[in-house]
C-alpha cells in the first residue's frame, strides 16, 4: 500500500484505489448458495509458497509503500505497477517499468543484514535522460548511461544499519553494480553487470 503524508496526495491515492476496487468488484459474478466459488482451482497460488515483501519510503516524495510482489516464482503484476509508480523520477512524474530483480535484490539485501521487514529509505528510483543530464551537470558521479535510466538501479539507505555494512552485505550478494556513497550516506545497487565504486 502506497500513502503520503500530503493530505491532499494520500486523498487522490485512496480515491483511485476505491474506484479500482469498486471496477474490480464489479467484475465478480456474486455468491449464493449453491452458487459459491471454488475453493481452489488449479491456476490459484499454493497459500503455503513464500510471500516477497517490501516496505519503502520515498525520501522525495514523502510517500510509503508496504506491498507483496511475489508469491513463490510468480510476480503480482499489480505490485509490480505499483512500485513502478512509486519509484518514478520525483521530478518530472515519468514512470518507468522496473526489472523485478531488483525488488528481489532489495528483498534479499534486507534478510541478509537481519531487517527482512526493515524499511528501506529509496534516495533515487527512476530517472529520465533529462533527469540524468540535470543530476550530471552537479555532479561528476553521476554516470552518462546510468542503470537508473533503465529502470535497473536504486539508491538507498536503510535506517539502523550502518551504510558501509550495507555496501558490504550488497557486494557478498554479487548480484549486479554496489556504489558506496559515504558522505551522502546512501549505497546504490542495481541488476547490471556485478562491479563496484
Amino acid at each position: 500500500m502506497c500513502y503520503s503524508k500530503n493530505p491532499l496526495q494520500r486523498i487522490v491515492f485512496i480515491l483511485v484505489i476505491l474506484l479500482a476496487s469498486v471496477a474490480l468488484a464489479g467484475n465478480k459474478p456474486a455468491s449464493t448458495p449453491g452458487n459459491e466459488a471454488p475453493a481452489a482451482n488449479a491456476s490459484a497460488p499454493d497459500v503455503t509458497e513464500p510471500s516477497y515483501r517490501l516496505h519503502l519510503y520515498n525520501t522525495h516524495t514523502d510517500e510509503y509503500i508496504d506491498v507483496v510482489y511475489r508469491r513463490g516464482e510468480t510476480y503480482d503484476p499489480e505490485a509490480i505497477e505499483q512500485l513502478d509508480y512509486f519509484l518514478r523520477d520525483s521530478r518530472n512524474g515519468t514512470v518507468a517499468h522496473f526489472d523485478p530483480r531488483l525488488f528481489d535484490l532489495l528483498n534479499e539485501l534486507t534478510a541478509s543484514v537481519g531487517r527482512p521487514e526493515g524499511e528501506i529509505d529509496v534516495v533515487c528510483g527512476y530517472r529520465t535522460p533529462e533527469t540524468n543530464r540535470m543530476l550530471r551537470r552537479r555532479s561528476r558521479r553521476v554516470a552518462k548511461h546510468s542503470l537508473h535510466m533503465q529502470a535497473m538501479a536504486i539508491d538507498i539507505r536503510l535506517p539502523g544499519v550502518p551504510t558501509k555494512e550495507l555496501r558490504n552485505a550488497a557486494l557478498d550478494l554479487q548480484r549486479g553494480g554496489v556504489g558506496y556513497y559515504r558522505k551522502k550516506a546512501f549505497v546504490h545497487v542495481d541488476v547490471g553487470p556485478v562491479r563496484k565504486w
